[in-house]
């Protein structure tokens, strides 16, 4: 049974920093690409960026660039997403997802391919 399980939520004040994990278990995950959306109240689900499990390629969405990093540590089967120069409107609940259909790059944006989902970490920004 495939499992996916964030952690590392909290609240942080802008301009802070979080860093949020990932554990995956159930499965071996080489050729998946993992991805990280959020999704703040009274919105859709929004892509953040996403990581290819075995080539450890990233990509990521225009909002966050340059201020969110991505990384997996394949021995722990974890993904993480570095979040910094944080501002409000990042606060969400923030999701790991992993998929079997694209291995990285813009197809990894579409929440439709992702065949796994964690159960989210809420991330809240205070100005």
């Amino acid at each position: 049974q495939v499992q996916l399980v964030e952690s590392g939520g909290g609240l942080v004040q802008a301009g802070g920093s979080l860093r949020l994990s990932c554990a995956a278990s159930g499965r071996t995950f080489y050729g998946y690409a993992m991805g990280w959306f959020r999704q703040a109240p009274g919105k859709e689900r929004e892509f953040v960026g996403s990581i290819s499990w075995s080539g450890g390629s990233t990509y990521y969405a225009d909002s966050v660039l340059g201020r969110f990093t991505i990384s997996s540590d394949n021995a722990k089967n974890t993904v993480y997403l570095r979040m910094n120069s944080m501002k409000p409107e990042d606060t969400a609940v923030y999701y790991c997802a992993a998929t079997p259909l694209v291995v990285g790059g813009p197809g990894t944006s579409n929440p439709l391919v992702y065949a796994y989902w964690g159960q989210g970490t809420q991330v809240t920004v205070s100005s």
